[in-house]
């Protein structure tokens, strides 16, 4: 199949992109470079199974593929805070532009959505049935919101239109390509333990967080494509951390003589997040295998390459 992955210079973009044409595919990548990076696929240069196209997805597309894999939008606060704007565009228009090229081609089309459209939630650990707690107009909205647009768009899509639409709410992933600056909280304290810096805490570091190696979730994205679901399905690791937890672990992974340092919560930062993973479980058969330690085992070795 000739696939496209929009996102596809990003972290989980690059992943999906090497899974893909390992499987044989040829795959077109699309992405603005505005968070993603060319580095993230400098190995797929010369590659015949690979593409790169420049393009922002706000803008139409006109190309010829099999099936469409939509992962185009900054991911973390500190990015898709940076052009607020543009991210809700991204999400929104977006969608409109690959939900429009799919109808055009009959093409199946993944959305990768996200644990943020639960919000600050008030169950725990969240169902896809739950509709989640939100401030549609804080700092977090921009991407919180525009994810839940582009659901509410290719469910429309689905309904009006019978297009083959798949629905992933993807819960904290890490590994490597992650970005230096990104912000999330794996590269941050990795960064930070590495450097021999303080590494930062907010609030009393309670709140708590499942991480999903890449692999697995990769691997997810494509039993929910080949399997035919439509979701919205939760891909995540239901194995809880609290960020004191996760901050000792990379301490120790690292060896670093790095100390904690306590800063205040930042604005509308969910107290809990873990998906209930039990429709992947029943629908795809998936779940992850990759345990925390062992996945940042990886990650710190990627980072300790990349800030030689």
């Amino acid at each position: 199949m000739r696939i496209l992955v929009t996102g596809a210079a990003g972290f989980l973009g690059s992943h999906l992109v090497d899974r893909l044409i390992l499987e044989g595919h040829e795959v077109l990548g699309v992405d603005n470079l505005f968070t993603g990076s060319k580095a993230n696929i400098e190995h797929l240069a010369g590659n015949s199974r690979f593409e790169f196209l420049r393009h922002d997805v706000t803008f139409p597309l006109y190309v010829e593929v099999d099936a469409i894999y939509n992962l185009a939008s900054p991911a973390s606060p500190v990015h898709y805070q940076r052009d607020p704007v543009q991210t809700i565009k991204t999400n929104v228009v977006g969608a409109v532009n690959m939900l429009g090229l799919a109808k055009r081609l009959n093409a199946p089309i993944f959305q990768a959505s996200t644990s943020e459209v639960y919000g600050d939630p008030e169950i725990h650990p969240q169902p896809e049935s739950y509709w989640g707690k939100v401030n549609p107009i804080g700092p977090r909205a921009c991407y919180d919101e525009g994810k839940r647009a582009a659901e509410t768009l290719f469910f429309d899509y689905h309904r009006q239109h019978n297009l083959q639409i798949r629905v992933a709410r993807i819960f904290n992933t890490y590994g490597p390509r992650m970005a230096i600056d990104d912000g999330r909280v794996i590269s941050n304290f990795i960064v930070q333990a590495l450097s021999g810096q303080d590494i930062t805490i907010y609030g009393e570091g309670k709140q708590t967080r499942s991480f999903c190696f890449v692999d697995d979730l990769i691997e997810g994205f494509l039993r929910l494509m080949n399997e035919g679901v439509v979701g919205p399905v939760n891909l995540g690791n239901p194995s809880e951390f609290s960020m004191l937890q996760l901050a000792e672990a990379v301490i120790k992974i690292t060896g670093s003589s790095s100390q904690l340092k306590f800063h205040d919560l930042p604005a509308d930062d969910p107290k809990q997040r873990k998906p209930d993973i039990s429709k992947a479980k029943e629908l795809l058969n998936w779940e992850p295998s990759v345990n925390l330690e062992d996945g940042l085992e990886r990650t710190v070795a990627y980072f300790r390459q990349v800030l030689k």
